[in-house]
């Protein structure tokens, strides 16, 4: 083919009026994603993934008005789209919506209600909260508004890198609020979310494409290396919930309780740390700051999340039980946790900031959402004293959740082990007795030690009840808690402190009297009270119906006053054999386990993130097939046109494949540069290049001849070249680089952003 001398003219009258503005929806698409993707990290402080539908509604609806309303000012874009949002809004959760979706007087109420609930929950609930109503509310309006902001910054100011301020906010917040580190998988998509905001910009051209790539390669490594960094230095979050702040008492820092893990550490300390100083207690009695409900085998007993309680002011019991009521005073020494320790079956508090702290009767747990240090609380509470027989007695429906009845992955052998143990107990308190006897009789195998005997199976409870028999409150209390379980009598662990020593008109709680108990729910009754860990020092606090059952002492018996010193703790061994596995240290209160959690599996919203990762990927691809078709259906058709949209497909396959030629050439320039490029220059290709030849005929009398191919003309000339380009080239690795980032489809998007920001030249007369 020989060139012709002519310049390539101006695009012609056919094509779109360069001043009509081009839809950014690259950029509004973009936006959204960034804003879901940084949103992830919010699984760190809300449960479950049902808040995420929500927020991909509100986000999705602020994009679609922002590509519809794009050609409208910014501020009139911004305000459409918020106007969406409280439509969606009203939708979701007004109620008496007009016409279903218009907000009235009734949904503003609403609305109200839902940020009150929400507040509520935000004062007193521990993160990761349930996704009620009102919370799910604030999230989806947290999510619009944020999309709204995002959206203005980098779509229609152009600033995508302002856009991560707002974006930070989705990461920061939960940061915040949660004192373990955020998921690496939440953080690597939020990162990937700010990424994909910086690339999505402006590019033309070889260079334009330069650019996208080069930024992607930064942003990857930028957020692998920050991953990689963050992980050795532990600079974000904290690295544990409940840690002691010094050994000094109230001058060296407030201690707290960790369940298990501290447990030890605060039992071994040379100087024990005074924590509460209590007075108005008519006998000794153990002090609860905890319960542990799930059981999970190898892993321990788990904290489970408290769930929406009622305010400590009280009342704090829907049905009270019979006993002797008290008014206890606590003076807090140095004591800062989550939990407000309390004894028996609490009333009421007072003392402390109700607003701030919250009761879960199920579990009968104080909380608050930030860990507190109280000066002092007073607490009107009921000791219940029932005796042997009335608990043998006891009968009736057992009104208590499941969780306490939950067996799933005890091994065989421990129920096993309980059945023998309970054989001849007729009633559930029987076998309750049994099972203290079996660990603290004076036949019992067991004994107490701060070590405890190396495994050699593989359940560490079946090792700790078969071969090693030694260890302290944490293995006793766990066991005897399973295996209550396995023989049908709800159960928990309850974490706290024992009854201390007799000091100066006050009784003296310290770190050495950290503990660990049973608690065993019975009809009528409640939860009561078992110790089977035998200890010798004399700070077992035996209930009177325990003593009656064990000793077949008459009801009411009284029982021996704690000693008034604490004996020295046992010596730990020279070469001490290595523990059986101990729980993980509870920095949070966990949320109730999915199926997901259970199994071992992944959590809720990956699922969902995968999907977006997906969906990001094959954006561009699926794109740019949907462009080819659109072209290829208007040169087919004929008429004016359709010579250009045949020949930008040309261009575009042939980038694809890895070419570089140019716009500013001449046509049959272009065609040379092609066949030279995609090697079609050989005698197998003879054919290939005379369809281009037709091809440029025919773009060349409608560009510069007036003459628009005709219907059909173009279809198989154009189909036999793109099928040459499609098979030109190696395949590999590059081949599917290409195929997931078309250089064309950058190479549009650019050129679309260049005339939209180029003012129209005014045509001259």
């Amino acid at each position: 083919m020989s060139a012709p001398t002519a310049v390539r003219p101006a695009p012609p009258a056919t094509a779109p009026p360069p001043d009509r503005p081009r839809v950014r929806w690259v950029a509004a698409v973009a936006a959204g994603l960034a804003v879901l993707l940084a949103g992830t990290c919010l699984v760190a402080v809300v449960q479950g993934g049902t808040w995420f539908a929500d927020a991909a509604l509100a986000v999705g609806v602020v994009a679609a008005l922002g590509v519809a309303l794009q050609r409208l000012p910014g501020p009139a874009v911004a305000l459409g789209q918020l106007v969406g949002v409280l439509l969606l809004l009203t939708g979701l959760f007004g109620d008496g919506a007009v016409a279903g979706f218009l907000p009235g007087p009734a949904a503003f109420g609403a609305f109200g209600d839902h940020v009150a609930e929400a507040a509520a929950q935000i004062d007193s609930g521990v993160a990761p909260v349930v996704p009620a109503p009102g919370m799910l509310f604030l999230i989806t309006i947290a999510f619009g508004v944020l999309a709204v902001i995002v959206h203005a910054a980098s779509v229609t100011a152009g600033a995508p890198a302002a856009a991560g301020v707002p974006l930070l906010c989705l990461v920061a917040v939960p940061a915040a609020l949660s004192e373990t580190l955020l998921p690496w998988w939440a953080v690597a998509c939020a990162v990937a979310g700010y990424g994909l905001l910086l690339v999505a910009r402006d590019g033309a051209g070889r260079r334009g494409s330069a650019l996208v790539t080069g930024g992607i390669a930064v942003v990857a490594v930028a957020g692998v290396l920050g991953l990689l960094l963050g992980s050795a230095a532990t600079v974000v979050g904290t690295a544990g919930r409940f840690v002691s702040g010094g050994a000094g008492g109230g001058n060296g820092g407030a201690i707290g309780l960790n369940p298990f893990t501290s447990l030890r550490g605060q039992l071994t300390q040379s100087e024990p740390i005074e924590l509460f100083r209590t007075t108005g207690l008519p006998r000794p009695t153990y002090l609860r700051a905890l319960t542990l409900s799930d059981y999970r085998a190898n892993s321990g007993w788990q904290a489970a999340t408290p769930r929406p309680g009622v305010p400590l002011a009280g009342p704090l019991t829907e049905d009270p039980a019979d006993g002797e009521r008290v008014r206890v005073a606590v003076q807090n020494v140095a004591f800062r946790d989550y939990w407000l320790p309390l004894y028996g079956q609490p009333e009421s508090v007072t003392g402390v900031d109700a607003d701030r702290w919250a009761y879960d009767r199920s579990s009968g747990i104080a909380y608050t959402q930030r860990p507190r240090e109280e000066e002092a609380w007073q607490e009107t509470a009921v000791l219940p004293a029932p005796s042997a027989e009335e608990l043998r007695a006891a009968a009736g429906s057992t009104r208590v959740d499941p969780v306490y009845r939950d067996t799933t992955g005890v091994d065989p052998r421990v129920a096993r082990i309980a059945a023998d143990v309970t054989r001849d107990a007729a009633t559930p308190f029987d076998r309750a007795i049994a099972l203290v006897e079996y660990f603290t009789g004076p036949q019992s195998q067991f004994r107490y030690s701060l070590e405890t005997a190396a495994g050699s199976g593989d359940d560490a409870l079946v090792d700790f009840l078969t071969v090693g028999r030694a260890g302290y409150c944490e293995q006793f209390a766990s066991a005897m808690a399973v295996m209550l379980r396995t023989q049908g009598v709800p159960a928990r662990v309850a974490v706290g402190f024992t009854a201390g020593t007799e000091g100066d008109g006050y009784r003296s709680v310290s770190t050495r009297d950290a503990h660990a108990w049973v608690e065993a729910w019975f009809p009528g009754y409640g939860w009561t009270t078992f110790d089977p860990t035998p200890l010798t020092d004399g700070r077992t606090v035996v209930p009177p119906y325990v003593l009656e059952a064990v000793a077949d002492a008459p009801p009411g018996a009284e029982q021996p006053a704690a000693p008034e010193q604490e004996v020295p703790q046992p010596q730990v061994q020279a070469e001490a054999p290595q523990p059986t596995p101990e729980p993980p240290p509870v920095d949070l209160p966990q949320a109730e386990p999915t199926t997901a959690d259970e199994g071992g599996g992944v959590p809720v919203l990956v699922p969902l993130v995968v999907l977006l990762v997906v969906a990001l990927l094959a954006g561009p691809a699926v794109a740019r097939r949907v462009l080819r078709k659109r072209r290829l259906a208007a040169a087919a058709a004929g008429g004016p046109g359709a010579g250009r949209a045949a020949w930008e497909e040309l261009l575009a396959t042939s980038r694809d494949r890895g070419s570089a030629v140019s716009d500013g050439d001449t046509v049959r320039g272009t065609a040379r540069a092609i066949v030279g490029a995609h090697e079609l220059d050989g005698p197998a290709h003879d054919s290939t290049r005379e369809e281009l030849r037709e091809v440029v005929r025919l773009v060349e009398a409608e560009w510069y001849g007036d003459e628009p191919p005709a219907a059909g003309a173009l279809t198989g000339p154009v189909t036999a070249v793109l099928a040459a380009l499609d098979g030109s080239g190696r395949r590999g690795w590059r081949t599917w680089a290409r195929t997931l980032l078309p250089r064309s489809l950058l190479t549009t998007i650019g050129a679309w952003a260049a005339k939209e920001r180029t003012p129209t030249p005014t045509p001259s007369a």
